[in-house]
């Protein structure tokens, strides 16, 4: 039976293998797995979770393998297994980093790609795309799962998640370090992966979807036309499936699930629970036309939407959003205002919602998203030594359970 809209939600996290010794990356995720499950796998489920292999080596996933109905329990799950994985990358002299890019990581040199079972995937995407880059092999997220039961439930879904993209990483912003250097983007993430895929278009089309909101039309509009522009370059199919979709949110129509994916990943389970259930309640809002009606949020044309969420994949909660329509989807009451403030304002308005009193949501709000706390910590011009200090300190609040706050 499948389960209605907000019945059930599912959470993705990546994270990094790095040294313990000097926090360069370990290419490990394959001796990870076999040592859990007694052989080389993609994916073992443990305890309803499972631990699973990405594009590369350096990088594991941790899933709720169920959708679960209430997202405020698996802070604490995620962050056992966290420890759990921890402890067996220790005799590796390895262990997990947190945050959605390596703070040092060149990618040109130093990418491996999963060799084993699934590999022609892999291989063929790198084929198409190289993935030798910080777009594919260097970005790490978050990723937010929320049920549909049918075509209507889908639409509404959808088009309340549009509107709502633009401003997630005022909340969940945290990768300003890349090869050593700021990059004075909050989500550098996000850029990069606005423009791995520029080759083929239509496969992340401008990260933003575009107006679809029933699965024929999605069918032909999006998906058809990936094909099509892939066809050239991949001959035998191997990579024509939906999930080539790499748009900010995709839909899992044989699951009856929406995928956010622009929300670059935390410093600890707890923080990406609490992004989740934040994200969570302002849809169910918007779903419920509280703030603006369904037709009202499904006219917005993508490009506007793009111009907010450039700004704050670049500034996060110091973005300063001057559209008044805009903010009037979401029942802002001023002409303009920054992101900071039009999120403060929805989670008030929506106070009495599950998981919005979680302390690292509130560490977020009144202390900006990671991305400005690891800026805060490092200064001007760090030196390489300086954001090691900072990244290891993750390290230890990853394994903590607990917000980053500084030094």
């Amino acid at each position: 039976m499948s389960l209605r809209l907000f019945e059930g939600y599912g959470i993705e996290i990546e994270y990094m293998l790095v040294s313990i010794d000097d926090l360069s990356i370990v290419p490990a995720s394959d001796r990870v797995l076999e040592a859990l499950a007694g052989e080389v796998t993609n994916e073992v489920e443990v305890d309803a979770v499972a631990w699973s292999n990405e594009l590369v080596l350096h990088v594991m996933e941790l899933k709720n393998t169920d959708p679960v109905a209430t997202l405020a329990p698996l802070g604490d799950v995620f962050s056992g297994h966290v420890r759990r994985m921890n402890a067996l990358l220790e005799p590796m002299g390895a262990m997990l980093m947190p945050g959605a890019m390596h703070p040092f990581m060149r990618p040109r040199d130093e990418t491996r790609l999963w060799p084993h079972e699934g590999r022609e995937v892999y291989e063929a995407f790198d084929r198409v795309f190289d993935c030798r880059r910080h777009g594919w092999a260097n970005l790490q997220s978050a990723q937010l799962n929320l049920s549909f039961g049918n075509d209507d439930e889908f639409g509404r879904l959808h088009a309340a998640t549009r509107v709502l993209l633009p401003v997630l990483a005022a909340l969940a912003a945290s990768s300003p370090v890349v090869e050593g250097e700021l990059t004075s983007l909050a989500s550098t993430r996000l850029e990069v992966y606005r423009t791995n895929g520029e080759k083929l278009p239509t496969v992340s089309g401008r990260v933003i979807p575009e107006r679809v909101f029933g699965r024929e039309e999605y069918e032909q509009r999006i998906y058809q036309e990936m094909y099509r522009e892939l066809a050239p370059h991949d001959p035998v199919g191997t990579l024509r499936h939906p999930w080539l979709n790499a748009r900010g949110a995709i839909p899992k129509f044989d699951k009856g699930a929406l995928e956010i994916r622009v929300v670059d990943a935390q410093e600890c389970p707890a923080a990406d629970v609490a992004i989740a259930a934040a994200t969570a309640a302002v849809l169910k809002a918007l779903v419920s036309e509280t703030f603006s009606d369904y037709g009202h949020q499904c006219s917005w044309e993508t490009a506007a939407l793009v111009e907010v969420f450039l700004a704050t994949l670049r500034d996060a909660e110091k973005a300063v959003i001057r559209d008044h329509d805009y903010l009037r989807l979401f029942g802002y009451p001023d002409r303009s205002g920054t992101a900071n403030e039009l999120w403060l304002y929805l989670l008030e308005t929506l106070s009495d919602a599950e998981g919005l009193d979680s302390p690292h949501l509130r560490v977020i709000l009144e202390e900006g998203p990671l991305s400005r706390r690891i800026v805060r910590a490092l200064g001007k011009d760090p030196a390489p030594e300086e954001i090691a200090v900072v990244y290891r300190t993750l390290c230890e609040n990853l394994e903590a359970g607990e917000s980053f706050v500084g030094l």
